[in-house]
């Protein structure tokens, strides 16, 4: 059975979210067909056409393999630093203090990414709404796909909404 099929809004929305992922980070070359879980800040994991399990990492600007099928998935899920790194809590105690309970279509963020030079601080932490969040972090991926680590980059927001 998949995940939210006794409730047919929650696997509507998912399936969306689904194919927003794919459309979002086509470029790594996975097809997702599962949304397993996600977390506060945005993290996924899902499971492919191919039956591995992957990550994103929006604060990280990544997507990678975590599991080869769903054995390697469970003992993954109950390894205390990956469960530890998963739930994020103390920033996610941090980011509630500061901006309150999320709304369904919300998640935490980074305002700049880590990976880019953002600080693991109240200051760079956010609201946002979780298919921006995935499209705005799959296409800096996509980016600075290339670059060498350590590699200095300067972001330009080009036509952004007036806010006023």
């Amino acid at each position: 059975m998949r995940r939210g099929e006794d409730k047919p809004e929650l696997l509507a929305i998912n399936e969306k979210m689904i194919e927003h992922l794919n459309k979002s980070w086509n470029w790594i070359g996975v097809n997702a067909e599962e949304i397993i879980q996600t977390n506060d800040f945005g993290n996924i994991i899902f499971k492919t056409n191919k039956g591995d399990y992957w990550r994103i990492c929006p604060e990280e600007l990544s997507c990678g393999k975590i599991a080869n099928d769903e054995s390697e998935l469970n003992q993954r899920m109950n390894d205390k630093e990956f469960v530890e790194d998963w739930k994020m809590e103390s920033l996610v105690n941090l980011a509630k203090s500061e901006f309150g309970e999320l709304a369904e279509t919300e998640k935490y963020c980074f305002i700049i990414p880590a990976v880019i030079g953002g600080a693991y601080s109240k200051e760079n932490l956010g609201k946002i709404n979780f298919k921006e969040l995935i499209a705005s972090s799959g296409d800096l991926a996509f980016q600075i796909k290339d670059l060498p680590n350590g590699q200095e980059v300067i972001l330009r927001v080009i036509n952004a909404p007036n806010k006023g």
